[in-house]
């Protein structure tokens, strides 16, 4: 498993490019504070400690002459005074501080390790009895002191001597703390705003790439900014003018055939009808079915061309358009299950909605079986109209291939079933151009359920009007 891996599935790793580039830059600081550190520590603090002991090993050594040339009875008052003056030099020390204060830092330690080296090698040199390792302390004050032994007529004589600031107690104190947190507050609030201002575009592509997948228009993006900003904008600005110019190129296309092939069409139809007494009642029949098949086809096309055709979007009723539907199929012949719910009306375009309804219903009389069912419901941002049929269904990987266009089920296509493929692409694209979206939903056995989900701000934001 790789460290990525590893940190994405710990949760540390931000998602946000945000929280990823603040979380770098406090890295940053912190380990660039840490470089710092190390890099003053090296330079001037170890320099500094073999500076400092050479000077306490020269003093120490006059110290200790000097009592060696009092007398004896003077030497314990030298002393006394001695470590008097440097308690003075001391400042004072919280009673709180004072067990912290009592060990010696890791700098201290090197320092004390220095100087005792430094009069180690003074007394082997001049072949001093003083021992090889002094002795150190701090004691609650905070004061340094030094063990000097003196041989005296009466034996050994030993002697704590105060070293008053001969080297700070501590080598990072309250205010490199304070500004290593300053700088890394600044940094983090420039990293913030920086990135807020990449940010904002970035959120404007991701909606218009949102909108632009359900099929509506998308706002022009702003070509300011940075370069590679710039860049990107202007790169997305020019995919949404291609690809509506592509779908629009489309459109005329399929509308231009289809209307072509009306004319033709209609003659057929004509000449079956003036012919009908010459020719056989059941191949006339067919003809007609077979010319009435085409006229739909031919038809599809055109609404499919027009599913993208601007419409103003009024306040309408879900249940009135369902009604109008039932109504309208049972011209037909044709017996559709309403049930409704209790809907506000939303901006709606009638005649594509009505065209998506019209094919949805379609497809449940020819690939499903009785009874259809034509239901209406809604929750607090979103209402719905869906045809249910009660046919042999689909396998639910099926239901995303199945709303391309000119696709239709395996089933069907076997059987020969009349239609182009284009009743669920048709029923997506205004679905899509509402602001909404095309659910479908089937199980094999269980028949399709194809749903319209609309949103109650209507298709370009407008709230829904009595």
């Amino acid at each position: 498993m790789t460290a990525s891996a590893t940190t994405r599935r710990w949760g540390l790793w931000p998602r946000s490019l945000l929280g990823r580039n603040l979380l770098l830059m406090a890295v940053l600081i912190v380990l660039g504070q840490l470089v710092a550190a190390v890099l003053v520590r090296q330079m001037i603090f170890k320099p500094r400690v073999v500076q400092v002991a050479d000077g306490v090993a020269r003093n120490v050594a006059a110290l200790r002459a000097g009592l060696q040339a009092l007398p004896p009875a003077q030497r314990g008052a030298f002393v006394e005074a001695f470590n008097r003056q440097a308690a003075l030099a001391i400042p004072p020390v919280a009673p709180e501080s004072a067990a912290r204060r009592a060990l010696l830092s890791p700098m201290e330690r090197q320092f004390v390790l220095a100087v005792s080296r430094r009069l180690g090698a003074d007394g082997a040199a001049t072949q001093s009895p003083q021992p090889p390792q002094p002795l150190w302390r701090r004691d609650s004050t905070g004061v340094l002191a030094l063990r000097v032994v003196h041989q005296g007529a009466d034996g050994p004589e030993s002697y704590w001597l105060n070293l008053p600031s001969v080297f700070p107690t501590r080598e990072f104190t309250g205010a490199w703390l304070m500004a290593t947190l300053v700088s890394m507050l600044l940094a983090l609030l420039g990293a913030w705003w920086l990135q807020r201002h990449i940010h904002r575009p970035l959120a404007q592509v991701v909606v218009a790439a949102r909108q632009l997948a359900r099929g509506q228009t998308p706002a022009v993006l702003p070509e300011a900014g940075p370069e590679e900003i710039a860049t990107v904008g202007r790169s997305f600005n020019q995919m949404a003018q291609s690809l509506a110019a592509a779908d629009h190129e489309r459109a005329l296309m399929l509308a231009g055939v289809s209307h072509d092939l009306r004319t033709p069409l209609t003659k057929l139809r004509l000449g079956v009808e003036i012919a009908g007494a010459q020719v056989d009642a059941p191949l006339a029949a067919s003809m007609a079915r077979s010319i009435d098949e085409m006229d739909g086809i031919v038809g599809q096309f055109l609404q499919f061309a027009r599913s993208g055709e601007a419409e103003a979007p009024i306040a309408a009723s879900l249940n009135d358009l369902a009604q109008t539907v039932v109504e309208a199929q049972a011209d037909h012949g044709r017996a559709l299950v309403l049930e409704l719910g209790a809907l506000p009306d939303v901006p709606v375009r009638p005649q594509a909605l009505r065209r998506a309804l019209d094919n949805l219903v379609e497809n449940a009389w020819r690939h499903g079986a009785v009874p259809v069912v034509l239901r209406t419901g809604g929750g607090a941002q979103q209402v719905w109209i869906e045809v249910a049929d009660h046919g042999i269904g689909m396998d639910a990987n099926e239901l995303d291939h199945m709303r391309q266009p000119f696709v239709r089920g395996g089933g069907a296509a076997r059987a020969g079933a009349p239609g182009a493929g284009l009743g669920l692409a048709i029923a997506e694209r205004v679905a899509r151009a509402h602001g909404g979206a095309l659910e479908l939903h089937s199980a094999p056995g269980q028949g399709l359920r194809a749903r319209l989900v609309l949103p109650l701000a209507g298709p370009g934001g407008e709230p829904a009007t009595a």
